[in-house]
């Protein structure tokens, strides 16, 4: 079976989601201040002109990479492996978060990074699984209390984010051993904000 490009999707009348991998593609490469979006249109083949019936500006593509993104977190938070136990849950989510950032640097700054618009539906919905595994194991930790729940969950959040830009700041070095051994401090430290939660909120 013949192999599909994403020029081949263009052509097949999906302009959008090929300008999205594309993009994803730049700014895996070149970072975010590097994309542009006559540098995916030479990539694609297409007129300079053509991303604009998509997409009104670069933000506006940055915003649908940076929801794309989120869905990977989301699989990366789901991969990762824990336990029955709410404590487990949680520290799996911190690691998993870590994970993708050392796995995804360049999307996870297009993600959180100032060219992200805070409170856009389309990138809170593709994050809201995320949320959900941070939330739902706080909430089982928290027996039901909504704002122990709320102030655990985003605790450990602070946490797993916290390690993830020390990580690309090279706090640990560099390598896998750098990345395992922030993924280990995320989990040790959603750990510490489990067993000392009562504080969180006193």
């Amino acid at each position: 079976m013949p192999r599909t490009t994403k020029r081949d999707r263009y052509h097949h009348g999906d302009l959008r989601a090929a300008l999205i991998d594309t993009a994803m593609e730049l700014i895996a490469e070149q970072g975010v201040q590097g994309f542009s979006l006559a540098e995916a249109s030479r990539r694609l083949g297409v007129a300079v002109s053509a991303p604009y019936r998509h997409f009104a500006d670069r933000d506006e593509l940055l915003l649908a990479v940076a929801a794309r993104a989120g869905e990977l977190l989301v699989a990366a938070v789901t991969a990762e492996r824990g336990g029955d136990a709410p404590q487990a849950r949680l520290a799996a989510v911190a690691r998993g978060y870590v994970r993708f950032a050392a796995g995804h640097r360049a999307l996870f700054e297009a993600m959180f990074g100032t060219l992200t618009p805070v409170g856009e539906p389309e990138l809170d919905r593709a994050m809201r699984p995320v949320k959900e595994a941070f939330q739902g194991a706080a909430t089982a930790l928290a027996d039901g209390d909504q704002a122990a729940a709320e102030a655990l969950g985003l605790a450990v959040v602070a946490a797993a984010h916290g390690y993830a830009g020390l990580l690309h700041l090279g706090t640990f070095g560099t390598g896998e051993e750098a990345v395992e051994t922030a993924v280990k401090r995320a989990e040790a430290a959603t750990l510490a904000l489990i067993a000392g939660r009562t504080a969180l909120t006193s």
